[in-house]
């Protein structure tokens, strides 16, 4: 058997797994082994029954499409000999693989589909619903059920993640599994074969017409088999070195070191000589660990601070090998493309300044001892939402978003402020819609309710879309600054950084105050270096003067 064509334009393909080792006995569709293109991870069935008697590598390996995969000895005629076999061996061996370019197209070969539905039961087919409106297209990222399994109506059977948010997707009937549409981190259009149910009744499809779809499909989808639910990554280990490093000796004195015989002259440099002279150091009685038994100054360094006695031995540190591979699937995939897009499209100008917030922590201490009970505690958080409410309506342009595929600047009226927020899934952004028109306890009670969301993984997906400017901030654990990622396509970031006790001078002297900087990064392409400075400064005020922030409070 040789590696299958996996889909259109892929040439090779990286062998993940074997299902079988040589001797094995496997039937006809039996799995073999697992390979991994560009597109998705793809199970290699058997076409025949036999006994294994050759493997054709090792898992990691890179196989051209085409190249021998595994030999079986099988009843019957066969479709190869031994001479054969060691003829490809022997040429496989001194000619490389053909370039994707100098394969010849052909069109790839049907896609095998060969459910067996019992007698009296039904093919029901659940496809990949919409899951929010102008999403195409969805990143399957976990499955909740296994090929075989009975499931139940509503039961979850899968999680699927867009670009707005991760969704469950629930079963619209009870059946037995029959078959997967994707492996995990395949990318599904919407209106796709999820999966397949053998139901009681006559169901909602037949074997035929799923067939028939999926043949006029991508081969890379439609040929993949059920896959199982994957595993945790599992350690794969670091090749050994082939000869390890000795450790380095400790310049120490060795054991039983005495004093030197009289008229014998310690070897050693004129400065170390000049430097025990100093530390009243007999160089006679200290053993030297450099050339010919030469006294380095770690030597007597050595001798002056233990006193003439030799270090106890230190314990080696074990050595460590191995490592995790993980595929990066689901949130922490659209993570990094977010951040990879933002930061190779968007030309940042981040501008840090320090805010005085003595007087705004007073504030807030008195607002939460007066009204905590009746209208919610307040972080510090409301208050940066009220002081970006006010700079931006001096500012439009802050509070924009800069299409450049459209070429279009967009400046919005409504203040949308998303809050990036850590989840135990990774960052996400929950928006706490028309600041503007909310009072500091407002969008604290709003604040709190997206956070909790967001921790219990329940944020729906309307509440990841549609800021117009962005605030990031890690508490307590935040450093003297952060250089922001803006969140494209806003123009705008406003990074919140820890609250320190630092000395101010007033003129007279210092005296402590409570003060943090806030980072703040601007799309340089829309907004200019004055604006931005503007922007920051009028934060900063609006947040040293609270009472402004109180007005319409």
């Amino acid at each position: 058997m040789k590696l299958p064509d996996v889909g259109e334009g892929i040439a090779e393909a990286e062998l993940s797994a074997w299902h079988v080792a040589v001797g094995d006995v496997v039937k006809e569709d039996d799995p073999l082994a697992e390979v991994m293109t560009d597109k998705a991870a793809v199970e290699i069935p058997s076409a025949v029954s036999g006994r294994v008697v050759w493997l054709g590598g090792a898992a990691g390996d890179t196989m051209a499409i085409g190249a021998d995969l595994i030999r079986l000895e099988v009843e019957g005629e066969g479709n190869t000999s031994p001479d054969e076999a060691a003829a490809s061996d022997a040429a496989s061996a001194v000619k490389a693989p053909a370039p994707a370019a100098a394969r010849p197209t052909e069109a790839p070969p049907a896609p095998r589909f060969d459910l067996k539905v019992a007698d009296g039961k039904g093919l029901f087919e659940i496809k990949v619903p919409d899951v929010g409106e102008g999403i195409a297209e969805a990143e399957l990222t976990g499955w909740s059920v296994s090929v075989g399994a009975q499931i139940k109506e509503d039961d979850i059977i899968a999680e699927v993640m867009t670009e707005k948010a991760a969704v469950e997707i629930p079963s619209n009937a009870s059946g037995k599994v029959l078959y997967f549409g994707g492996s995990v981190g395949d990318t599904l259009a919407i209106g796709s074969t999820l999966i397949l149910l053998e139901v009681d009744g006559a169901g909602n499809t037949t074997v035929e017409d799923v067939a028939k779809r999926l043949a006029s499909t991508a081969p890379a989808t439609a040929a993949a088999p059920a896959p199982s639910i994957p595993s945790k990554p599992v350690p794969k280990p670091r090749p050994e070195a082939s000869a390890p490093r000795p450790a380095p000796k400790a310049a120490t004195a060795p054991a039983g070191a005495q004093r030197r015989a009289e008229g014998e002259r310690p070897l050693t440099t004129p400065s170390v000589r000049k430097r025990a002279r100093e530390l009243g150091v007999d160089l006679r009685r200290v053993m030297g660990s450099g050339p010919a038994g030469r006294i380095t100054h770690e030597d007597l360094t050595h001798f002056h601070q233990t006193g003439g006695q030799v270090a106890a031995s230190v314990a080696k540190r074990p050595q460590r090998s191995g490592e995790t591979e993980e595929r990066v699937i689901g949130l922490r995939r659209k993570i990094a493309e977010r951040m990879a897009l933002s930061k190779s499209r968007i030309p940042h100008i981040t501008i840090v300044e320090e805010v005085d917030v003595t007087e705004l922590e007073a504030l807030r201490g008195q607002l939460n001892r007066a009204r905590a009970e009746t209208k919610g505690k307040l972080t510090i958080l409301p208050f940066v939402i009220r002081a970006i409410v006010d700079a931006v309506a001096a500012q439009p342009n802050i509070n924009a978003h800069f299409e450049d595929d459209a070429g279009m600047f967009r400046k919005f009226e409504a203040v949308h402020v998303g809050i990036a927020t850590q989840t135990p899934g990774g960052l996400i952004v929950p928006v706490v819609r028309h600041c503007e028109a909310m009072s500091l306890w407002e969008s604290a009670a709003e604040l709190g309710r997206l956070a909790s969301a967001a921790r219990d993984g329940k944020v729906k997906a309307d509440d990841l879309s549609g800021s117009t400017i962005t605030i990031t901030s890690l508490g307590a654990l935040g450093a003297l600054a952060t250089t922001p990622i803006i969140n494209y396509p806003e123009v705008a970031i406003v990074g919140i950084n820890k609250i320190a006790v630092r000395p101010h001078w007033d003129g007279k002297g210092f005296v402590p105050r409570q003060k943090m900087n806030i980072s703040c990064s601007f799309d340089h392409r829309v907004i200019d270096g004055w604006d931005a400075a503007v922007f920051v400064q009028k934060l900063k005020t609006l947040l040293e003067t609270p009472a402004l922030l109180m007005l319409e409070d």
